[in-house]
């Protein structure tokens, strides 16, 4: 039995953009993070942490550098140059406070999210009586508010969920990285 292989005009371009193995280095890399966060969840967060910072104070620079090629919004790109500079300087400078600041600002940031979402969906699911919408809004909505409630046990537990994400993620990503080699050469 032979399986014929079907691919849309999108999916090519998809499958053209990133090529089968640039998609599984993607996939191993994932599964090494994650395991460094299930492992030693507090230092790999403060290493990633101290990279982040480090990107936000080089491409704080480059925002500036780029005022002198291209004079298109010189406010904004002289703004966001700053910003990045002291966020950068302010990490590289204080790594253990940044470690706990950073991700409970993404935490405290998460929830509200949470909610947000979880009102569109219920609104949504009220408007065009899908219950399934109703229900998916309401649970954001308590995930939300116990993200809020709960900041710093959610901080705690933040480089383990990371860890869960990254193990799952990269070896789901692996698999399909075996499954676009396959397309691209049927």
């Amino acid at each position: 039995m032979t399986e014929t292989v079907t691919t849309s005009k999108n999916e090519m371009g998809a499958i053209a953009l990133y090529p089968w193995w640039v998609v599984l280095v993607l996939g191993i890399a994932a599964v090494i993070l994650g395991m460094a966060f299930l492992s030693w969840p507090y230092l790999t967060l403060m290493l990633v942490v101290t990279f982040v910072g480090a990107y936000w104070f080089i491409s704080g620079i480059f925002s500036i550098v780029s005022l002198l090629m291209d004079r298109s919004n010189p406010g904004w790109k002289l703004l966001i140059g700053v910003l990045g500079i002291i966020a950068g300087l302010v990490i590289l400078t204080y790594p253990l406070f940044s470690t706990l600041l950073l991700p409970a600002m993404l935490v405290i940031f998460i929830g509200v999210w949470g909610l947000l979402i979880g009102g569109v969906h219920i609104a949504q699911g009220f408007g065009s009586k899908d219950w399934g919408s109703a229900v998916l809004g309401l649970l954001a909505i308590i995930l939300g508010i116990v993200v809020i409630v709960h900041p710093l046990i959610t901080v705690v537990l933040l480089p383990f969920i990371f860890g869960g994400v990254g193990v799952v993620g990269g070896i789901i990503t692996i698999v399909v990285s075996f499954q676009l080699k396959k397309t691209v050469t049927v």
